[in-house]
């Protein structure tokens, strides 16, 4: 029997401080819904969220496993320091816990909506990853991921997880030249897509915000995402080293915090808001002791 991994290897494997960007998800869907099922039980659903999130990293690193013994042999399955079988064994019992919770805090619709999740992760670390479809797998998780929190009124947050698939699809797309590098055009798109979903995010601001104070907090919020992705951009298309590259895939990963946190403030859901906006400073700390890509 192999040892049991050490708690700093699992939380590696799991990328864990990367966690924190999940359940404002389904928090904005609620909000955006109108809080359908109320605050707690959506807190109950992000909890589910974020368990299936936990269980896609160790996936990704069971399915990535030959290819990071070449790419990045440091990681926590290819240096030996977790077994191929636990990562495994790990993803399936967070996959299943993250969709009890889920169930249990939202009824059926969450239910529905958690094995669609379980769906999208699975078929992109197993099936789709490296092929065209990848990102837009990735994409449909986290657009999904929105969609949980909004119960039956699911047409009320559909702008929302649009802006939030938006993002995660241009993250995604660059996320396939972090291990090798390219070329400008990796950092132009990424700067174009920051403009873009800013943009997006903007609207859906304006449309949803009542009040100049939730409009301006909005703002400022949207004003950091889009200075932090775009410095990152800039750089890599000045210099598309690999570093580079990653370090727009781990800004972008982390950037969802204040854009999530700027459409709940706009959507009435400024305590879920405020503390998105707070865990961001916290993810950027801890992603330096532990990558989130």
């Amino acid at each position: 029997m192999s040892p049991r991994p050490a708690l700093r290897d699992v939380a590696e494997l799991v990328r864990l401080p990367a966690v924190l960007t999940v359940p404002g998800d389904v928090l904005l869907g609620a909000a955006a819904a109108g809080w359908p099922d109320g605050r707690a039980a959506a807190l109950g659903i992000g909890s589910g969220s974020a368990l299936q999130y936990l269980a896609g990293m160790a996936l990704n690193d069971y399915a990535d496993r030959d290819v990071d013994a070449v790419e990045r042999p440091h990681r926590p399955v290819p240096s030996g320091r977790v077994t191929a079988r636990f990562a495994l064994g790990l993803a399936g019992s967070l996959t299943a816990a993250g969709i009890t919770a889920a169930s249990l805090a939202g009824g059926q619709p969450a239910r529905r909506r958690a094995f669609a999740l379980a769906g999208a992760v699975w078929a992109y670390d197993l099936v789709l990853k490296q092929g065209r479809a990848g990102p837009v797998a990735m994409a449909a998780a986290r657009f999904t991921d929105v969609l949980i929190g909004s119960g039956t009124r699911t047409r009320a947050a559909l702008p929302a997880a649009a802006v939030v698939g938006a993002h995660t699809l241009a993250v995604t797309v660059v996320s396939r030249s972090e291990a090798e590098g390219g070329s400008a055009r990796i950092g132009e798109g990424a700067l174009a897509a920051t403009g873009a979903v800013s943009a997006a995010a903007a609207a859906y601001a304006a449309a949803r915000g009542r009040g100049g104070a939730r409009l301006l907090a909005a703002g400022a919020l949207l004003g950091a995402y889009a200075a932090v992705l775009a410095g990152a951009a800039r750089t890599a298309a000045r210099e598309p080293s690999a570093a580079n590259v990653q370090r727009i895939v781990g800004t972008g990963v982390l950037g969802l915090l204040p854009l999530q946190a700027a459409m709940l403030v706009a959507s009435g859901g400024t305590a879920a808001g405020v503390a998105a906006a707070g865990a961001w400073p916290l993810a950027r700390r801890l992603s330096r002791k532990k990558a989130v890509t």
